[in-house]
C-alpha cells in the first residue's frame, strides 16, 4: 500500500515537466501584453465637456440684444463651442439673453468666460 502511494506523488495531474513549454508560454503573455499596452497607447484619453447655460443681463432696458449677443459670440477661444440662445422676459420689459455653450473643462472654465462677456461693459 506505501508503494502505491508514492506513485500517485509523481503524477501531477495540473502542471506541466517540460519547461520549454512554459517559457514558450511566458513569451507569448509577454508579446500580448506589449501589444496591448501599444494599443491602449494609442488611443486617446477621455476629453471631459460641459454644457453650460449662461444667461447674460442687459446694462439697461434700451440695449441692443441683437448687438449684445453678437459681441458674446464673438469670443472665440479653443474648446469653446456656441449654441443656441434666446430671449427670456425678466419683467417690465426688460429681456435677458439665455446662450448655451459647450466647452472642454481643461481649457475653458466659467471664470474665464464670465470675464471675457463682461468686458462688453457698454451692452452687459
Amino acid at each position: 500500500a506505501a508503494a502505491e502511494e508514492d506513485d500517485d506523488d509523481d503524477i501531477d495531474l495540473f502542471g506541466s515537466d517540460d519547461e520549454e513549454e512554459d517559457q514558450e508560454a511566458a513569451k507569448v503573455r509577454e508579446e500580448r501584453l506589449r501589444q496591448y499596452a501599444e494599443k491602449k497607447a494609442k488611443k486617446p484619453g477621455l476629453i471631459a465637456k460641459s454644457s453650460i447655460l449662461l444667461d447674460v443681463k442687459p446694462w439697461d432696458d434700451e440695449t441692443d440684444m441683437a448687438k449684445m449677443e453678437e459681441c458674446v459670440r464673438s469670443i472665440h477661444m479653443d474648446g469653446l463651442v456656441w449654441g443656441a440662445s434666446k430671449l427670456v422676459p425678466v419683467g417690465y420689459g426688460i429681456k435677458k439673453l439665455q446662450i448655451q455653450c459647450v466647452v472642454e473643462d481643461d481649457k475653458v472654465g466659467t471664470d474665464i468666460l464670465e470675464e471675457e462677456i463682461t468686458k462688453f461693459e457698454d451692452y452687459v
